[in-house]
């Protein structure tokens, strides 16, 4: 039987990812506060929709990918007893309201602050790890470029859990690097800082990060 997985957020990331793992096989469910607004999904793609609560308890592994304005009332309402124990990919950036600065988004953490670890904090049962936030949804599933496959940065606390998550972002195409406990999101959630100047200035929206190595 394909692994069930419960995708939280139903925005264009959440579905991008939704629609990776139907791809490659498994069983999926969008969690939404408002699945009516999925029902054209639902008959398309052959997936399935609940609420944010009912996606958690679906999912064997969870990816949590709601903005991160939303990103600890979402968790709230997820219920976190339904993640304890479970994997949780976490793609949420801290990414303010205000309008960028010359093409520099603005953050609502500080620099000695993340956004995973707050939301490790709100459910310590959880195996966070960091994963699919430092690039586009157009290069989210299987991306092809002239460089190769990019890196995706992952942190977390949990070791098997960083397994688990490398080995679906190894399917999804990805080289990974592990940069240790939940602390490393401190430096992974900023790179979307980065990633996103030349697509606000230059139109240039289909990049990735790749780490070079001897």
């Amino acid at each position: 039987m394909s692994k069930k997985v419960g995708v939280i957020g139903s925005g264009v990331v959440g579905k991008v990812l939704a629609n990776g793992f139907l791809k490659h096989g498994y069983d999926v469910m969008i969690g939404t506060r408002d699945p009516g607004k999925l029902d054209e999904w639902k008959q398309t793609s052959g997936g399935q929709v609940g609420n944010l609560s009912e996606a958690a308890q679906f999912g064997d592994l969870v990816v949590f990918a709601v903005a991160g304005t939303a990103a600890e009332e979402a968790l709230q309402l997820t219920g976190v007893d339904h993640l304890a124990g479970k994997t949780v990919l976490d793609a949420t950036n801290p990414i303010a309201a205000a309008p960028p600065e010359n093409g520099v988004i603005q953050y609502f953490t500080g620099p000695n602050e993340s956004l995973m670890e707050r939301l490790q904090k709100l459910a310590p049962g959880a195996r966070f790890v960091k994963a699919f936030s430092c690039v586009g949804n157009a290069l989210m599933v299987n991306p092809q470029l002239p460089g190769g496959p990019p890196t995706m940065f992952i942190c977390g606390n949990d070791t098997n859990a960083k397994a688990e998550a490398s080995q679906v972002l190894a399917t999804f195409g990805f080289e990974v690097e592990d940069m240790g406990g939940v602390e490393g999101a401190r430096a992974i959630e900023p790179l979307a800082i980065l990633w996103c100047i030349p697509g606000f200035l230059q139109n240039r929206w289909v990049n990735a990060f790749k780490l070079l190595k001897p």
